[in-house]
């Protein structure tokens, strides 16, 4: 058993939209991550995605729903199978929750697409 420090793991990395493992329980990866910018669109066949914001602002846009807008605090579970893209209009930093095999762009493949996890 080993304790996580979310200041030391989010200074140990700079990258954008590049998600790192901080833990993992019950097949589910917590993940840390920064975003600046806007992410793909994009969605998972089969995993929900909570999105908790550390710091910073995040919308999450989805095609057929209204956006939503969370803060510092705040999370959001979006279903599995709902198009989404994340929108971080300043440096956010946000803990990922989602099974750990999930991939970051989920049902695309592209240059921001992250398979190998680096591990905290």
């Amino acid at each position: 058993m080993e304790k996580v420090n979310l200041d030391d793991g989010f200074d140990s990395f700079d990258e954008r939209w590049s998600p790192h493992v901080a833990a993992e329980l019950n097949g589910q990866a917590v993940k840390l991550a920064k975003l600046d910018g806007e992410f793909v669109w994009h969605h998972h066949d089969d995993a929900d995605e909570l999105f908790l914001v550390r710091s910073g602002r995040l919308r999450i846009e989805f095609r057929e729903a209204e956006d939503v807008v969370l803060d510092d605090g705040e999370l959001l579970v979006v279903p599995a199978g709902v198009e989404h893209r994340p929108v971080a209009e300043t440096e956010t930093e946000v803990l990922l929750f989602e099974p750990t095999e999930t991939t970051n762009t989920g049902n695309v493949e592209s240059e921001r697409t992250e398979s190998d996890l680096e591990r905290l």
